[in-house]
């Protein structure tokens, strides 16, 4: 993807508190040798560049641009869509949708233009709907079209599960799959603390028990709702999870990530985007994965899938199964 004697780029479209702040995780990670802020609010994405630049000398080389024009990313390795409508207190991501899809039309129209061979990842949320409609008007491959999807609930997740059994989030295996919203799964039956299943878990007088699994879940799926209502919005968890993701994408790691990517035919799912494993690395996502899952977590994925489909039709998004095979 990189041309050699080319150094590696990255374009974060909207330079609100998301994509600033997905902007300085990559400048700490020294993920790119130019990181571009492309927003059409002009003094705002000039003013966050400049703030980046001045502290250039405490990160990794870089140089950082902000501009009000879309060929600012031209040669782009990895576009960052994270302009959108604000979500507000009480709003769910799905109320999102209707002017974010349109939205992420506009934006990512333009900069497709200039980064034709580009890395396409969706924050702007609803992200698994957004997701949807760019694998479609973008005319890419879908894998190099993917979601951040549930990435940082699984995060989230591993966090609270490390906390409860005093063990380090490295050795917990758990993961939130489906939509990155209110309708997302865990996915129990392959959860595991360093090799044991989480059901079978029990060190120290330390254990979970599956009537905590909801409590658990709920807590997960409203950690963003909480951070909203107290600060208006979130943006360090997700901006650390992208730089986490495009390291992926950039350094070719063929990690295990749950972002995400268009379903054709895996369990029992088609025509929709939604979150389950898949394979990341320099040429986008790979899969979704299949892993074998109990008839809880099954129908569970499928449920959530049912409610992103219904989503997008009410929006009057066409299928877009098979674009990209050409």
């Amino acid at each position: 993807m990189t041309e050699p004697g080319r150094g590696t780029k990255i374009a974060v479209c909207g330079a609100g508190s998301v994509g600033s702040t997905v902007a300085y995780a990559a400048l700490l990670r020294g993920l790119a040798d130019e990181i571009v802020l492309y927003d059409i609010a002009t003094a705002l994405v000039e003013a966050q560049a400049g703030d980046l630049n001045d502290g250039a000398a405490f990160a990794p080389p870089a140089t950082v641009v902000g501009s009000d024009d879309p060929a600012a990313c031209a040669g782009a390795d990895v576009v960052v869509m994270t302009a959108g409508a604000r979500q507000k207190p009480g709003q769910t991501r799905l109320d999102l949708a209707e002017v974010n899809v349109g939205i992420v039309r506009s934006v990512l129209g333009s900069v497709r233009e200039h980064a034709p061979d580009a890395i396409y990842i969706i924050v702007t949320n609803p992200c698994d709907v957004l997701t949807y409609a760019a694998v479609g008007f973008l005319e890419l491959p879908p894998g190099r079209v993917f979601g951040s999807g549930t990435v940082l609930d699984t995060a989230r997740l591993r966090y609270l599960l490390s906390r409860r059994l005093h063990v380090s989030t490295r050795s917990v295996h758990a993961l939130v799959a489906g939509e990155h919203g209110d309708s997302e799964i865990v996915l129990w039956s392959s959860a595991n603390v360093g090799g044991v299943p989480l059901a079978a878990y029990d060190v120290e007088g330390r254990s979970i028990r599956a009537s905590e699994y909801a409590e658990i879940l709920d807590t997960v799926a409203g950690s963003a709702y909480k951070v909203i209502e107290g600060k208006g919005a979130t943006n360090y968890a997700i901006g650390l999870a992208m730089a986490d993701i495009m390291s992926a994408v950039l350094r070719d790691e063929h990690r295990f990530l749950p972002v995400s990517t268009l379903f054709t035919g895996q369990y029992g799912i088609s025509d929709v985007c939604l979150s389950a494993p898949c394979v990341v690395g320099l040429h986008g996502a790979a899969g979704p994965a299949v892993l074998p899952l109990d008839a809880t977590d099954l129908a569970g994925l499928r449920a959530s899938a049912d409610a992103l489909h219904h989503q997008n039709r009410l929006l009057g998004l066409p299928s877009f199964v098979g674009v990209g095979t050409s």
